[in-house]
């Protein structure tokens, strides 16, 4: 492994859209929700262990789940996480690991993942990833990784990329799109040069680091101005002072759309942003009915193509439903159909109206 690679792994937001089991205070990256005996933050950890050195791993989280990190990572040294004061997106968060190791070592490459993708073909994803390094180590370049659509995903960001190849598997990227509506989404399958978004990012340090002056000037200056106490006993300190100052934009937004020097590599590696229910659905174990369950207690009777979520000491018996999304957790049971489950956001944001946000 080399010493001069190092990963960061963002792990800061709260999932709202996998509310009801992920909470404020308990967010979707420090659970279970596949049923396989780890969290999502334990298997990107232990995937990115086979990359890099144990102690070039950084979790960039909110001060509220540090002690969560801790617990479910106890073999992290403490320094190597890093503590938000509050959420602002993921350029903030980049431009604070980003100053933090150009200081501590100015060869740094660095890849930034979110906690909570599910990557099933870890062999695949580690030869992409080496790739990805190797192109950045011999060129100014901001590389993300794009996964092969397999149908027009609604939730999912494209990138459109150039035919001809910059290096073997490499491709200069054309255009961003976020989020497009489904027709939009059937026409980026059908022309073949789109790719989705897997938000999964590598760059030399320094070269970010000039992305972000170039691009999102403002917010360099702030970092910039207290980059002497990056790796000291006055980092926590700096940090409050800095965060306020910050826009609440996405790297994406900020940087990779803006950057003349932004290539993609295709994976064909199975992946998922695991951002919704029906994303987990597709990732779960089914009966011959299309039926994801987890839960010791859970019958089903007559139904097709649902996804049931219940803890293991509630007895459920599920009759004559199809498509629909079934989860209970703690005090909320959601009954919700698989093809409105890009809502739950609006039926959260009724909750917190009506009912304040105990149940968030």
């Amino acid at each position: 492994m080399n010493k001069h690679h190092y990963v960061a792994i963002m792990a800061g937001g709260i999932g709202s859209r996998f509310w009801p089991m992920s909470r404020t205070n308990f967010p979707k990256q420090f659970l279970d929700v596949l049923g396989t005996g780890k969290t999502l933050i334990q298997q990107t950890f232990n995937r990115y262990l086979r990359l890099v050195p144990r102690e070039n791993i950084f979790i960039i989280t909110s001060q509220e789940y540090v002690a969560l990190v801790k617990k479910q990572l106890p073999g992290i040294s403490e320094e190597n996480i890093l503590s938000e004061p509050s959420r602002k997106n993921t350029a903030p968060c980049i431009a604070y690991i980003a100053f933090k190791l150009v200081k501590k070592d100015p060869q740094a490459l660095m890849m930034a993942a979110p906690a909570d993708n599910i990557i099933l073909e870890a062999d695949e994803f580690i030869k992409t990833a080496r790739k990805a390094l190797a192109f950045v180590d011999s060129i100014n370049a901001l590389v993300t990784i794009g996964i092969k659509p397999t149908y027009p995903n609604t939730g999912y960001g494209y990138i459109q990329h150039t035919a001809a190849e910059a290096a073997p598997d490499v491709y200069k990227v054309k255009t961003f799109t976020e989020k497009p509506n489904l027709e939009l989404a059937k026409t980026f399958i059908s022309s073949g040069d789109f790719l989705w978004n897997a938000g999964i990012f590598t760059w030399k340090v320094k070269n970010v680091l000039l992305a972000f002056e170039k691009y999102l000037p403002e917010m360099y200056e702030v970092f910039a101005a207290e980059k002497d106490k990056f790796n000291t006993a006055k980092e926590a300190a700096a940090i409050e002072e800095i965060y306020p100052q910050c826009t609440n934009i996405s790297v994406d937004f900020g940087v990779m759309e803006k950057a003349d020097n932004v290539y993609v590599i295709p994976a064909s590696f199975s992946w998922s942003d695991l951002g919704t229910w029906n994303s987990a659905w597709d990732n779960m174990e089914k009966d011959y009915l299309g039926n994801a369950v987890t839960g010791k207690r859970v019958v089903v009777v007559d139904a097709k193509n649902c996804l049931v979520h219940m803890p293991d000491n509630k007895l459920v018996l599920l009759q004559g439903l199809e498509d629909f999304i079934v989860v209970e957790s703690n005090d909320v049971l959601l009954i919700c159909k698989k093809d409105k489950e890009q809502e739950i956001r609006d039926y959260i944001a009724e909750i917190k109206r009506n009912m304040g946000d105990k149940y968030l």
